[in-house]
C-alpha cells in the first residue's frame, strides 16, 4: 500500500540541556528544496508574477520582538543609496510600522521597503540579503528573523501541567499564514521546481537549523542523519511524490 501523499517521517529526540522534546520533519530536512528566487520563483500573489521578482517579500516581515527590530534597524543604518533603493523612503518615515500588535517592516509600492526592484542598479532582491552577500557575512546577521528563517519554521508548545516543552521543526506551509496562504498562486514548498538543490535541506542551511535549534540540538540531528545515509532511502517530499502521480495518470491517460 502506497503511504498518504502528504505523509511525512519524523524523528524525535530529547534536549541534552533543557527540559524539551525535538521534533523534526525528516522529510522536509532531508529533501533538495533551494529557494529559487530570481529564477522560478512565482511569487505569492493571487496570480503567477515572477516579472516582479518580488519573492515572499510582497507582504512585508513581521518582527519577532525587540531584539530582532533593534538589529534589522542597524543593519539598515549601514546600507547606502546605491545598496538600497528605498532608502530616502526610510530614511523619511522609518523602515517599520506598527501592524496587528507588532511591528513590521513598511510597504512601499505593493512591497517590503527592503526589496530592490527590477531595474534598480545595485540589483533586484533583498537589499539586506545582497548587502550581507557582498560583505562576506551571513544574512542571518542583517535579515528579520522571519526572513532568514524561511521555510523552516520551529513551533514550540508547552505542557500545562509539567511546563516541559515540545519543540517541532518543519516547513512553512499555507496554513502558516492564515486564510491569506489559500490565496497565494504559488508556494515554494508545494512547487516540484524548487526541491532540485545540491544539498539537503539540513546540510544546505545548516546555519540558519542551528541558530533556529541551537548548535548541540543541530548536531544530534545531522549525526542522526549522516548515520543513516545510505542505508535508508529517504521518503520522497509530497511535492515530489504528487508530480510523480500526476506523470503517471498523463501516461495512462495517454495510452
Amino acid at each position: 500500500m502506497k503511504p498518504p501523499a502528504d505523509a511525512h517521517e519524523w524523528a524525535s529526540f530529547e534536549d541534552p540541556d533543557e527540559d524539551r522534546t525535538w521534533l523534526f520533519d525528516l522529510t522536509f530536512l532531508t529533501s533538495r528544496w533551494s529557494c529559487v528566487y530570481g529564477s522560478s520563483c512565482q511569487g505569492v500573489l493571487t496570480a503567477p508574477a515572477p516579472e516582479r521578482e518580488e519573492g515572499c517579500c510582497s507582504y512585508g516581515a513581521h518582527l519577532s520582538g525587540p531584539e530582532d527590530a533593534a538589529r534589522v534597524e542597524r543593519a539598515a543604518g549601514t546600507l547606502s543609496d546605491a545598496e538600497w533603493q528605498h532608502r530616502p523612503r526610510a530614511a523619511a518615515a522609518g523602515p517599520f510600522r506598527r501592524r496587528r500588535g507588532g511591528l513590521a517592516t513598511r510597504i512601499v509600492d505593493g512591497a517590503c521597503i527592503f526589496l530592490n526592484r527590477p531595474g534598480f542598479d545595485g540589483g533586484a532582491g533583498c537589499a539586506l540579503h545582497r548587502a550581507a552577500i557582498a560583505r562576506g557575512i551571513t544574512p542571518m546577521g542583517l535579515k528579520p528573523d522571519v526572513c532568514w528563517q524561511l521555510p523552516l519554521r520551529r513551533e514550540d508548545t508547552t505542557d500545562a501541567a509539567t511546563g516541559h516543552v515540545t519543540s517541532t521543526v518543519t516547513q512553512w506551509e499555507r496554513r502558516h499564514w492564515g486564510g491569506a496562504g489559500e490565496e497565494f498562486a504559488w508556494w515554494c514548498t508545494e512547487a516540484p521546481e524548487a526541491f532540485a538543490g545540491a544539498k539537503p535541506v539540513y546540510l544546505a542551511l545548516a546555519p540558519e537549523l542551528a541558530a533556529l535549534v541551537g548548535e548541540r540540538p543541530y548536531t544530534l540531528l545531522a549525526a542522526h542523519l549522516a548515520a543513516r545515509s545510505g542505508r535508508r532511502t529517504p521518503l520522497p517530499h509530497p511535492a515530489l511524490r504528487r508530480r510523480g502521480q500526476r506523470r503517471a495518470a498523463a501516461g495512462t491517460d495517454s495510452r
